[in-house]
């Protein structure tokens, strides 16, 4: 080892000897993290050993029994058409983020699961259950039957203080083979999945095929994000990995731990589009920054703080947004109730506005109507479009109109191509507000439906 790894490796383990204390956190309780970054170029040259030692216990993996129903051939033969049941395994990774056995993994690593089985580092082997999923940002909570014993924790971090190009590690169970440490860099921050879900923390660190709901950690061996989806044409690691930031890890556990069975996001009240080249000179911004709001829900959080349409919402909590899936997730990691600043630019002038976030207004659960009779939309199964309902599909909470719920499949609206989650925004011209009417307009008119859906935030028009 040279000398400069020998420095190192002495102040991390310094390190690690802090981090061993901190993670014996009283049962019920998050682990505190410790925030250094290396000073010097030897301190990059360094062994991550010491950060291994301190953050691998918490890492452990997952083996969760789901069913999977399949044709049975035999049947096939005679066109019969029968299924039958197959027992499946999925392979993944978790963390233990409190020491009574409370560990935060992907929710597409159990979902469906019949059995869940965690196994330690040591070897050690736990059945968990799961206290809460949140499908939105695909993670998902467990509590281990640990009979009172206390477990090694991981501290989560502050995932605002990230920046691009600081040191990470991926820790996890590649293809199923055991725990595996890879190393890289925060690529990027505040990427989009496209869907507004959250805004994910990019990374080189390679990670395959069961590294989902491993940890992303800093050179502390604090959790910074949990490992939930690659960029790859081949299906294996190309250097583009995404990760859920430790803000959003640590709402989500929260809201378990609280007792809730579903996490409640707050809600601005905004939609917003990112600031364009001529946006910005337009508005006399200098250059595209922040988020341009094009509307603003009557009533709502933003409205009340005084937010107007055309201004330019820049950041929140003094953390930039550039895009709508930023301030979501600033939004969104920020419990119903709590004041967020929110820093706004209007007629060029830069001014601070504080708003009082709520959970998005309505019923998440409307009374749902099936569409009769002989039309574009029969079969089709049909509800009001609420804020609230909108956030629990991750759907548009400005959007309004009716959206569809289900579809039957051998329905005229299946032929005619309609799927669950289209948004109903017009009929013949007229705009759709509620399901009495589209009733009302489907009843009016014997043939010739000109009919206007959102699907995916793009407008689809169809001639029926």
């Amino acid at each position: 080892m040279k000398p400069s790894q020998v420095a190192l490796a002495a102040m991390l383990l310094l390190t690690a000897c802090g981090n061993a204390n901190t993670t014996q956190a009283q049962d019920g309780q998050l682990g505190q993290p410790t925030r250094r970054a290396p000073e010097t170029q030897g301190d990059l040259q360094a062994s991550f050993a010491p950060v291994v030692q301190v953050s691998a216990p918490a890492v452990v993996n997952i083996a969760a029994q789901t069913v999977v129903r399949e044709r049975d051939p035999f049947f096939e033969m005679f066109g019969r058409g029968r299924t039958r049941e197959r027992v499946g395994q999925s392979v993944g990774s978790g963390v233990i983020v409190r020491s009574d056995g409370i560990v935060v993994t992907n929710n597409h690593v159990i979902d469906g699961a019949r059995q869940i089985m965690v196994t330690l580092n040591d070897r050690r082997e736990f059945p968990a259950e799961v206290i809460l999923a949140d499908p939105r940002s695909d993670l998902a909570v467990l509590r281990l039957d640990t009979g009172g014993e206390r477990l090694p924790v991981m501290p989560i971090d502050d995932s605002s203080e990230l920046h691009v190009g600081d040191l990470v590690l991926a820790i996890g169970n590649p293809f199923g083979i055991g725990q595996t440490v890879t190393s890289g860099i925060i690529s990027a921050l505040d990427r989009s999945d496209g869907q507004g879900a959250t805004a994910y923390i990019q990374t080189d660190a390679a990670i395959n095929q069961g590294n989902s709901g491993g940890a992303l950690v800093d050179m502390d061996g604090d959790l910074i994000g949990i490992n939930t989806m690659i960029l790859s044409p081949s299906g294996t690691s190309a250097g583009v990995g995404f990760a859920v930031p430790s803000a959003m890890v640590r709402r989500v556990v929260e809201s378990a731990a609280g007792g809730e069975t579903a996490v409640t996001r707050a809600w601005l009240g905004v939609s917003a589009a990112p600031v364009t080249a001529s946006d910005a000179s337009r508005l006399g911004l200098g250059h595209p920054r922040g988020v341009l709001v094009n509307s603003v829900y009557r009533g709502g959080p933003a409205a009340n703080a005084g937010v107007r349409q055309g201004d330019v919402i820049t950041a929140v909590g003094g953390q930039t947004v550039d895009d709508a899936a930023a301030l979501n997730f600033r939004i969104g990691v920020v419990r119903p109730g709590e004041q967020v600043e929110l820093t706004v630019v209007r007629d060029g002038a830069e001014r601070t506005l504080r708003a009082r976030v709520e959970a998005p207004p309505g019923d998440a659960t409307p009374a749902t109507v099936t569409i009769g009779g002989r039309n574009p939309f029969t079969g089709a199964v049909v509800a009001n479009l609420t804020p609230a309902l909108a956030d629990q599909i991750g759907a548009d909470p400005m959007a309004g109109g009716v959206i569809l719920t289900g579809v039957s499949g051998r329905s005229y609206a299946a032929a005619a191509g309609f799927r669950p989650g289209d948004i109903v925004r017009s009929l013949n011209g007229q705009s759709v507000g509620s399901t009495r009417e589209l009733e009302q307009l489907l009843s009016s008119t014997e043939r010739g439906w000109d009919i206007v859906i959102l699907r995916n935030g793009q407008e689809v028009r169809g001639r029926f």
